[in-house]
């Protein structure tokens, strides 16, 4: 087994003549929080996309506990244990807040259409097990007195967290979170906070989020990774980032 969960090496990708990401080479252990922080367009959505396979790399690779991911696409990189949320969230606004969290179990339905066509003691037994996590899920997360009413009439801190619920239903290991705290207010962020910590804790997962919001980083990140445009401009403890002279000036534009 690898010493890292995650790790890309010279990763990079180019869009026409242009680079996006170059030469990126980062990790992430077990149990770990790191962030990936830097101005708008340093790339940071960017790599969640390779790192998912939305894009393939121009170049490098990425492994999840030592295996090279190369040969997967989107679907097979989420059943071999990376999920992710979005930066605009993205739920299935039409369906019950539980459905949700269902329907991203279906790598553990192991019953057949025939199994489903009759509703036969597997087809039960199953769907009687993904309905006990989904439920256990909802209620870690708080959601479990709203698990009949549709996804979008939640309030929007609670759309974030059913999106967490949702990418740990598919049992990863690794998350990924793509600006969580973008849109809510300080008390929202105070109690997002306290659900990646709880996340990190109680799961066996590991975490790589992007944000903007420093306190947030600054909080619950033990390593923090800096891009700008598509490179690694900087990477260390929270102190040393906070710190250090060319992150500041890369953020105010110096």
């Amino acid at each position: 087994m690898s010493e890292h969960v995650l790790e890309t090496k010279s990763l990079g990708i180019d869009f026409g003549g242009l680079t996006a990401v170059n030469n990126l080479n980062i990790y992430v252990d077990a149990h770990e929080i790191v962030g990936l922080i830097g101005p708008n367009g340093a790339g940071k959505t960017t790599v969640f996309n390779l790192l998912t396979k939305v894009y393939e790399p121009s170049r490098g690779a990425i492994y999840l506990d030592g295996e090279d991911i190369k040969k997967l696409d989107t679907v097979g990189v989420n059943k071999s244990g990376i999920a992710r949320t979005f930066q605009n969230i993205r739920l299935f606004s039409n369906m019950s807040v539980i459905d949700n969290v269902k329907v991203a179990m279906n790598n553990e339905s192991d019953y057949s259409l025939f199994d489903s066509l009759i509703h036969d003691r597997k087809y039960h037994n199953n769907e009687k097990t993904i309905e006990e996590k989904a439920l256990k899920l909802l209620e870690i997360f708080g959601l479990l007195k709203d698990k009949d009413i549709l996804a979008s009439s939640l309030p929007y801190g609670a759309q974030r967290r059913l999106e967490i619920a949702r990418a740990l239903a598919t049992s990863p290991k690794v998350l990924l979170l793509d600006e969580p705290a973008a849109g809510m207010n300080p008390q929202e962020t105070d109690e997002l906070m306290n659900t990646i910590r709880f996340v990190k804790d109680n799961f066996d997962v590991c975490i790589l989020l992007i944000e903007h919001d420093m306190s947030l980083v600054m909080g619950i990140c033990q390593r923090i990774y800096v891009l700008n445009y598509g490179m690694l401009l900087a990477k260390g403890s929270p102190d040393e980032i906070r710190n250090n002279k060319e992150v500041i000036a890369a953020y105010l534009g110096e």
